[in-house]
């Protein structure tokens, strides 16, 4: 008997998806920080209906709005892109600015990330627009997809938005009436992704446990909010090879979402040199590090560590933090090799243009640190991680071992899974060819899994009946 299994790219996944973005595929090209998901590599990607999220974590504002500019000018309106939204738990007020430059410009999607709790800006940008359709349904005009990894976050996102934070919002003239009523109607997200051990942010969990948690916390949430529609559930980390994806979506994945593999692509806005490390890492050259913008509660980000000693680096000024009050409590020794070879000048130097930073952006944060010494110590320490990032995306040679380059085994998986073929060389592999050859790898993965369980079920049903194969 024939196999009748053929499995399409398009159908791997949630039609709806599809539908609702614009898009061929139940995929995502995840953000990544400082415009490394440059304009470049969301305008190829949207231009092939392939959905992507601009990196605006780390940009000024400016930068952001530029961005967009050229994203608006450049594609049709109905093109599937958006802009990731990074919490900023230091400084709820960029949350704010961004906010009122993704309303001001129309942008009708986000990729929220890095959220611990929910925030005004957040469910002010949900809210925006909402209307009622004709058969009583509540219609988004602006689309959330949220990264989370944890369920207490995750139950935020399928959850409608809070009801002491809708009712602020319209006492405060930032919502309307009706946006405030059909709140209680609305999830926050549209779509959760359940972040595995990706590169950048992570709790390092493991997807074929994580996805199946977050689908069954999801249907909880919502058989007890009864809301019409459903949250879909996708899933990102490890993704670098079609196999994978395969797997992801025979796991229930509603979508997937890749983001190491993408920073090795010509589109990407890294260094060159960046790359050039990057495609030749394996799945073990991968470490955990502090994370920069959440220095102080210590969380991690993972990061490539074949190359670099910014893993070690980043640990030992976290375990210093940890253990001492201020820089002036320092040993000598110890201020003196922070100097010369993690920060590559002096400290006076470093708190200087720390403080400019925020004697603009954060003033009150600036006072704070100034009157308690160990806010100050964090503050100065938390430049290195800046500075990290600052000289891989210039590819500056000679600060090679302080390289901060979030990935994760993803990257490594690619690199064996293309190895021997046209897209060995990172120069040959565009983010939109990536996105295509995985998922039409991953549906023929797909197909011969199904047809292999075809063949034993026909094997299997002319044995009952008294035939053999």
């Amino acid at each position: 008997m024939p196999v009748t299994i053929s499995v399409t790219p398009d159908l791997l996944g949630d039609q709806t998806f599809l539908g609702d973005h614009g898009v061929r595929y139940a995929y995502a090209a995840g953000a990544m920080v400082k415009g490394i998901a440059s304009v470049e590599m969301i305008l190829r990607l949207a231009r092939r209906r392939i959905l992507g999220y601009f990196g605006s974590g780390g940009c000024s504002l400016g930068e952001i709005a530029a961005a967009i500019g050229r994203l608006q000018r450049e594609l049709p309106p109905d093109a599937p892109w958006g802009v990731n939204f990074l919490h900023n738990f230091l400084i709820p007020a960029q949350e704010e600015a961004l906010v009122d430059l993704l309303l001001g410009r129309g942008v009708r999607r986000i990729e929220a990330s890095a959220f611990i709790q929910v925030t005004p800006a957040l469910v002010r940008y949900r809210l925006h627009g909402a209307a009622r359709a004709g058969d009583g349904r509540v219609i988004p005009h602006n689309r959330v997809m949220a990264k989370v990894s944890r369920p207490e976050v995750a139950a935020q996102f399928f959850d409608p938005p809070p009801p002491a934070i809708v009712a602020a919002l319209l006492a405060s003239g930032r919502i309307t009436a009706e946006e405030a009523q059909l709140a209680a109607m609305l999830p926050l997200a549209d779509d959760v992704c359940a972040e595995a051990d990706s590169g950048g942010h992570t709790d390092r969990r493991v997807a074929w446990t994580l996805l199946p948690q977050m689908r069954q916390l999801g249907a909880e949430i919502a058989g007890r909010n009864r809301l019409p529609g459903r949250v879909r559930i996708g899933i990102a980390g490890g993704l670098g090879a079609p196999a994978s994806i395969a797997a992801a979506f025979m796991l229930g994945a509603d979508f997937v979402v890749t983001g190491s593999i993408n920073q090795c692509t010509v589109e990407a806005g890294t260094s060159d040199l960046v790359k050039d490390m990057l495609a030749a890492a394996d799945v073990a050259d991968f470490d955990m590090a502090p994370a920069g913008d959440m220095f102080e509660i210590g969380a991690k980000v993972q990061v490539l560590k074949r190359g670099t000693m910014f893993a070690g680096r980043g640990q030992r000024l976290y375990e210093l933090y940890r253990t001492h009050e201020s820089i002036e409590s320092l040993p000598e020794p110890t201020l003196r090799e922070i100097e010369t070879r993690y920060f590559g000048r002096s400290v006076a130097e470093v708190w200087a243009e720390t403080r400019r930073y925020y004697a603009a952006a954060a003033p009150d944060e600036l006072a704070a640190a100034e009157a308690m010494p160990r806010k100050k110590l964090g503050m100065i320490f938390r430049w290195y991680f800046v500075h990290a990032n600052r000289v891989a995306l210039a590819g500056d040679k000679s600060e090679r071992v302080n390289f901060q380059i979030h990935s994760g085994p993803a990257m490594g998986a690619a690199n064996r899974w293309l190895k021997g073929t046209e897209l060995e060389n990172w120069r040959a592999r565009h983010v939109d060819e990536l996105a295509d050859r995985l998922m039409s790898e991953a549906a023929d993965e797909f197909t011969a899994r199904l047809a292999l369980l075809e063949v034993q079920t026909n094997t299997l049903a002319r044995r009952a009946a008294g035939g053999r194969s």
